[in-house]
């Protein structure tokens, strides 16, 4: 038994001797620390972690009982994720911080049955048609799936919108070749229709897609195919660990085109993995502010980071933040539950996502995005703010806080695109 699950059992025995309205509330966590999406499921899951500790030890948990968060690594495996969820069901969670793509759409009935939020790390607009009035062939409602931040669909659209601008400013003439790269997955299938649908709309002439596998390799053919299609922007779908690869080989062979990542295809890791491969990729970043930014609250992220690295001397990635937005957003949800009749039940849960509108958790300003929930859209977001890495330098030489210090890597601000709530977008 690992100490993790006898320090959560030994709260869990405590907790029977304590009155009901006392007793510690259940809470799964679901995380990739060693599957093939590990990493950027890492940063991800200890920003959860370690914000859901920092709500027990600085605010007493929630209505003053602490949560018991019960942790499972799944390695990136589906069937494990839903076995793990039938445990956890048993366990009578009330709330689910979820992780992959082919995972959470496969418990949608299960959490919609049970009546049990899940707020994954997957971003699949498949999960966001909450009252299932898409009418999408394979899309079903989802009242209980919540993600923080734009769906890949929406973040792919917003690239696009950019490419289509930075392809006028540079002046080019003829149409721009567009070509969507990624494995033969759920996830970074999500938004491959969509985002050729408003490619073909914005007027670029759509590529063949390009297969790629999720885990590091030698991707020189696919370099060599970019380079014969003459691509111009092309969309990375897989997380940042097989990009890298991509990125490398491409590099290699003098390939000229402009990456644009998914929200998990480039952080400042894979930026430091890269070295300059990586420079000048574009990617949506889910926060008002990332590590080292002067903000609003980011004190508060800077002491949630400390319950992990007492020292507080850890650079902290993209995603750890967004994993940290993504807890605050479930706890404030369960307080809001706790206002309105004292019981944190799964529906009461769910209701308290509707309850604000641009909705930023107290604390936080300045760091998470605000986001908007309805019963019958789950899009938190339309808004799509876009950063492009920059490397001037070897990165082969100090950790990545001393290389963003040294300015050899940069985030560098593109400002956001907004877009439409379209119906049509629902689901898609």
């Amino acid at each position: 038994m690992t100490t993790q699950r006898m320090v959560l059992g030994a709260a869990v025995a405590a907790g029977l001797a304590l009155p009901a309205a006392a007793q510690p509330i259940p809470v799964g966590h679901l995380m990739d620390n060693s599957g093939a999406t590990s990493d950027v499921g890492v940063p991800y899951g200890q920003g959860v972690a370690d914000t859901l500790a920092w709500v027990n030890n600085t605010r007493n948990g929630v209505n003053g009982r602490k949560l018991n968060v019960l942790g499972f690594d799944y390695g990136y495996q589906a069937p494990r994720a839903v076995s793990q969820y039938q445990a956890w069901s048993r366990d009578r969670v009330v709330a689910i911080q979820g992780w992959g793509t082919a995972d959470t759409e496969a418990l949608v009935r299960f959490v919609t049955r049970d009546k049990i939020p899940y707020i994954s790390g997957s971003y699949s607009a498949a999960l966001t048609d909450a009252g299932g009035k898409s009418g999408r062939q394979g899309v079903e409602a989802t009242p209980y799936n919540f993600f923080y931040g734009p769906s890949y669909s929406d973040g792919l659209r917003g690239m696009l919108r950019w490419a289509a601008d930075d392809w006028k400013a540079k002046g080019q003439s003829g149409r721009p070749k567009y070509v969507h790269m990624g494995a033969n997955h759920p996830y970074p299938n999500s938004p491959k229709e969509a985002g050729e649908a408003m490619a073909r709309e914005l007027g670029f002439e759509v590529l063949s897609p390009i297969v790629f596998a999720l885990t590091p390799g030698d991707y020189t053919a696919q370099c060599l195919t970019l380079r014969n299609q003459g691509a111009n922007y092309a969309y990375l779908g897989n997380t940042a660990g097989s990009n890298i690869s991509v990125l490398r080989a491409c590099q290699a062979a003098g390939v000229n085109v402009q990456f644009l990542g998914n929200v998990w295809g480039m952080d400042e890791n894979a930026m430091k993995a890269a070295g300059t491969a990586a420079n000048g990729v574009v990617f949506p970043v889910r926060t008002s502010a990332v590590w080292g930014q002067e903000a609003p609250s980011m004190a508060n992220i800077q002491q949630i980071s400390r319950v992990s690295d007492a020292g507080g001397t850890a650079y902290r990635p993209v995603h750890y933040l967004a994993g940290a937005c993504a807890a605050m957003l479930m706890v404030e949800a369960m307080e809001t539950a706790a206002a309105n009749g004292g019981q944190i039940t799964g529906e009461r849960i769910r209701d308290g996502f509707y309850a604000r509108k641009d909705w930023v958790p107290k604390g936080f300003e300045g760091v998470c995005a605000p986001s908007n929930f309805t019963p019958e859209d789950h899009r938190g977001t339309m808004r799509v703010p876009l950063y492009r890495a920059r490397v001037g330098g070897d990165t082969s030489q100090g950790s990545v806080a001393e290389l963003m210090r040294a300015g050899t890597m940069k985030l560098e601000s593109l400002g956001t695109v907004e877009l439409e709530r379209k119906r049509e977008w629902l689901g898609w």
